[in-house]
């Protein structure tokens, strides 16, 4: 099943090939809702899930270092239902790498789809794990940052 705006997903970030990375996420029975489809607030437990995968298997246990991202600032643009027991594909890529601030775009694939059916913005401020003012984004962050970008 492809998106039914096309043209959306292809110029706005929505093309499987738009990102370097693909995290694979299965579906639940209960990720669907009333009608059939999957609810529009389980993407965004798709998007974190994918963003934080990510970085834990990339940096290792992030909730462990002296700056930590929190996330300032989240949407979604749905182009399509994705239905259980579809698997899905979440691809990474970076919109802004700031001082103390990044901004990740996600596609969200259902199966091997071209097109993607979602397209979230995950905006994460790093900050003091004490005080929880802004500070630089963590080295060890910003290094693998690298591969999402583009």
């Amino acid at each position: 099943m492809q998106p039914s705006h096309p043209s959306i997903a292809a110029t706005q970030g929505g093309a499987r090939t738009d990102y370097r990375v693909l995290r694979q996420i299965s579906t639940r029975w209960l990720d669907n809702d009333v009608y059939g489809h999957i609810n529009n607030v389980v993407y965004y437990e798709f998007i974190d899930t994918a963003v934080n995968g990510w970085l834990i298997e990339r940096c290792g246990d992030v909730r462990q270092l002296d700056a930590i991202g929190i996330v300032a600032e989240s949407s979604c643009r749905f182009l399509q239902g994705l239905s259980f027991p579809q698997a899905i594909a979440a691809g990474l890529r970076l919109e802004k790498l700031g001082t103390s601030s990044v901004i990740y775009q996600i596609g969200i694939f259902g199966g091997e789809d071209l097109l993607a059916a979602a397209i979230g913005r995950f905006v994460h401020v790093y900050v003091d794990a004490e005080s929880r003012r802004p500070v630089a984004i963590p080295e060890a962050i910003r290094a693998e940052l690298a591969d999402i970008t583009g």
